[in-house]
């Protein structure tokens, strides 16, 4: 029984791919809290402040989380699972230590 072989298109992404994606979305999240951060130290005490506040205390834990999220379009390929090739041998084939 011959197993099937694993396709090479049926791989996912890089690991190098998937972390820069992750990095860069990543980024980007922590410049927006770092404009957050600015306009709740300037905003002068009114609404502007307290939103950007808010937003800069959240946004670490959305930008891990978003970073960290798969592309969900509902058509996720997994690969195969790659299968070990299994041996079999019978009992015949061994021979006793014992015997001279």
């Amino acid at each position: 029984m011959a197993a099937q072989a694993q396709s090479v298109t049926s791989l996912g992404i890089s690991p190098e791919d998937d972390r820069r994606s992750r990095i860069i979305k990543y980024s980007v999240a922590q410049g927006i809290r770092v404009v957050c951060i600015v306009l709740a130290v300037v905003g002068g005490g009114n609404w502007l402040t307290w939103v950007a506040g808010f937003g800069a205390a959240i946004l670490p834990y959305i930008a891990v989380v978003v970073a960290n999220a798969t592309s969900g379009g509902g058509t996720s390929k997994t690969a195969p699972k790659a299968e070990a090739p299994t041996i079999s041998i019978s009992a015949d084939a061994f021979k006793s230590a014992t015997t001279k």
